[in-house]
């Protein structure tokens, strides 16, 4: 059964850091996509970045040059390093996987079979 489970959110102010993890387990594809998305109180949850089995990265325009994702595969984990924190990055975070090729791109919601519970961030100015 496959989880994910996020942990790294919080509070910062506007121009500070965070680094969210996602640890999977029992996930054994090969060929994989994860990623992270995040939900904003009343919006629509959009990603924000993603990584595909062979390390090919893609971003949000909104959180480019400021957001990096990695992932350390001897932890089963997934990072997003989040620099320069605005306000508008205030939402609830969640790490997503499925076993597609990404592609080069974000991926829809609908794409991702497997979700974490969410962690929150929240940005003030």
């Amino acid at each position: 059964q496959v989880q994910l489970v996020e942990s790294g959110g919080g509070s910062v102010q506007a121009g500070g850091s965070l680094r969210l993890s996602c640890a999977a387990s029992g996930y054994t594809y090969s060929t994989y996509c994860m990623g992270w998305f995040r939900q904003a109180p009343g919006k629509e949850r959009e990603g924000v970045a993603a990584i595909d089995s062979d390390g090919s990265t893609s971003y949000a325009d909104s959180v480019k040059g400021r957001f990096t994702i990695s992932k350390d595969n001897a932890k089963n984990t997934l990072y997003l390093q989040m620099n320069s924190l605005k306000p508008e990055d205030t939402a609830m975070y969640y790490c997503a996987a499925d076993p597609f090729d990404c592609g080069g791109g974000l991926g829809m919601e609908t794409d991702f079979g497997y979700w974490g519970q969410g962690t929150q961030v929240t940005v003030s100015s």
